[in-house]
């Protein structure tokens, strides 16, 4: 709406400040020499955040009532406001160990996403994700079975010469995703005949494992980047 520009804006800034917090309070010798200001900067950014999670439910009601409200909170954009805040007060009202406290800070990564709120292009995205959400389940599904499958036969091929690198399927897991997205880090490789045979024909596989999903979702957006025009 365009009398909420400004707000829209003061938002934006916000995040950008405090996606500027973020990396600098990742340098020990800041952390250290302005941690308090750093909390203080999250506590008030983290009250804006709420207003205006809670001002947006109260747009939506007003707009359509319950049906808008439900709309909203489990929307995207719905979803990435509520996960920008829920881990601080998580962090204040729950007690948790230290591991799953660093968990919860990965949360405010999430705010990023919130600049692209007035993203014509973001939302045609995700509007197209939302089109092909069927073909992308089962493509995600083909490709855990294809995992799983290149996993147990690499743990048979190589667990002889390499007990302690491919040790059980669950461990060598790791090595047929990296391998099936033909990333290949390098860090575990077969050295037996046939498993450096499977190694080339699952490297082949995986161009196409990756590149199903692709093209699903390039289609889609062009598709929608045509709608849109025709429409404008």
């Amino acid at each position: 709406m365009e009398r909420f520009k400004k707000l829209d804006l003061f938002i934006y800034s916000l995040i950008i400040a405090n996606i500027i917090a973020m990396i600098l309070e990742s340098h020990v010798a800041l952390k250290l020499k302005y941690d308090s200001f750093f909390n203080l900067f999250e506590a008030i950014s983290i009250g804006i955040f709420s207003l205006e999670y809670l001002f947006r439910l109260y747009l939506n009601f007003q707009e359509k009532k319950w049906k808008g409200v439900k709309n909203y909170v489990f929307s995207f954009f719905g979803l990435i406001d509520l996960l920008s805040i829920l881990p601080f007060y998580v962090k204040e009202f729950v007690l948790l160990d230290g591991r799953f406290f660093r968990i919860l800070r990965l949360f405010r990564l999430t705010r990023i996403f919130k600049l692209g709120r007035g993203s014509k292009s973001l939302k045609l995205f995700i509007k197209a994700l939302s089109a092909v959400r069927n073909e992308l389940f089962f493509t995600l599904f083909l490709s855990l079975l294809t995992i799983l499958f290149s996993a147990s036969a690499i743990y048979f091929l190589e667990n002889e010469a390499q007990p302690e690198v491919f040790s059980s399927i669950t461990a060598s897991i790791w090595w047929a995703t990296v391998s099936l997205a033909t990333v290949g880090y390098g860090d575990v490789v077969p050295i037996t005949v046939w498993g450096k045979v499977f190694a080339a024909i699952i490297s082949l596989v995986g161009i196409g494992v990756v590149a199903i999903p692709t093209g699903i979702i390039s289609a889609s957006f062009v598709e929608e980047i045509h709608n849109a025009k025709k429409k404008n």
